[in-house]
């Protein structure tokens, strides 16, 4: 469907939703700032690095938002030890936002640039929420368009690119007063160089470059509810379910509580567990040329269980002036994979990860 072509069908469905809609007006994103520190550890590969983000409104209808995302990248990986050598890089990413709000309608825009040594990645995205039925449901629908550049060190010659484009829509409802549910489906169509230039496959045992398709589709559906218990806690339950082209099929089952503690804190605890199936052409060690293989460990069948805690803590709080927050996440992963092995030691590969957030935010 031509991009014109889709954007009058949005603007034709959301006329009439409008047509539905009361004249009770949505409220513009919070203004806020905050401040991150973010670290990754896992696998032989650690990242961490600084994020910031501002959001202002102005006027009464239009917010604008803008951030910045260091990840410092030691790696150190699987793939890297085998095969080459330890490296060390950053990656910067920049994202500008501006939100409009017309009555119980709201359109976002969204542009993200993220540039490393050998990888370059801009995207931009629209995104429009529609509140209905007296904002008892809420319809969403988003477009994203990205486009990279994949280069090679030591390998000035090499250069190729990739083209993304994810459609996406997703319905929320209030249930009850104390129950909320959503559902949400994305397509997404890759297209242009999908492997990477560093990794090697194994053919009889002998490394080969790998040969990825250079097209990709799929697709993912998405549920989840969240739950009120009615003594200052509460609970989300989600289901996830990925396919595409490749054979790839995964599914992300995720389960969470939170609780007030007193008046200043409020803890999260979440537990997740996702398994995916290899993708057609992967195999650990090929016995058959063909013309795509792959040995790239997040195309083979693995599965992962995270268990993860957050704790708030409201430092300062003046209803209709500001809030203070400070909060620190950390999550626990476990990575097991049934058809990729360590090529050193030749059995199955497995590492732990963990992931630790501390940050704080103000809304004013």
């Amino acid at each position: 469907m031509a991009a014109t072509e889709w954007l009058r069908r949005i603007g034709a469905f959301f006329g009439s939703l409008l047509a539905v809609g009361g004249a009770r007006a949505l409220d513009l994103p919070a203004d806020k700032a905050e401040a991150l520190f973010h670290s990754y550890s896992g696998g032989g590969v650690t990242a961490n690095g600084p994020a910031l983000l501002v959001r202002k409104s102005v006027a009464d209808t239009v917010s604008l938002s803008a951030s910045y995302y260091l990840d410092a990248v030691s790696n150190a990986s699987i793939d890297v030890v085998t095969t080459a050598s330890k490296f060390r890089e950053n990656r910067n990413e920049f994202s500008l936002g501006a939100d409009y709000v017309y009555r119980d309608s709201q359109i976002s825009l969204g542009l993200n640039t993220s540039r490393e040594p050998d990888y370059t990645a801009n995207r931009y995205s629209l995104d429009i929420s529609q509140e209905t039925f007296g904002g008892m449901t809420t319809v969403n629908l988003g477009f994203t368009r990205g486009s990279d550049t994949v280069l090679k060190h030591g390998s000035p010659e090499f250069a190729d690119a990739v083209t993304h484009w994810q459609y996406r829509i997703g319905v929320t409802q209030i249930l009850t007063p104390r129950w909320i549910a959503s559902a949400n489906f994305e397509a997404i169509s890759d297209d242009g160089y999908l492997g990477s230039p560093y990794r090697v496959a194994r053919v009889f045992g002998a490394a080969v470059p790998e040969r990825n398709p250079r097209t990709r589709s799929s697709r993912a559906m998405n549920f989840r509810v969240n739950g009120d218990l009615g003594s200052r806690d509460a609970i989300h339950a989600s289901y996830r379910y990925f396919w595409d082209n490749w054979d790839i099929k995964a599914h992300t089952l995720e389960g969470g509580y939170s609780r007030y503690l007193g008046e200043s804190f409020l803890a999260d605890g979440t537990l997740r567990y996702y398994r995916q199936s290899h993708a057609l052409f992967y195999s650990d060690n090929a016995l058959t040329e063909t013309t795509y293989v792959s040995r790239n460990r997040q195309l083979s069948t693995f599965n992962t269980i995270g268990l993860g805690g957050k704790l708030t803590y409201t430092w300062r709080k003046v209803p209709g002036k500001y809030d203070i927050k400070f909060v620190g996440a950390y999550e626990f992963v476990r990575f097991k994979y049934d058809d990729f092995t360590d090529v050193r030691s030749g059995s199955l590969y497995g590492y732990n990860a963990s992931v630790l957030q501390l940050y704080m935010t103000a809304n004013f």
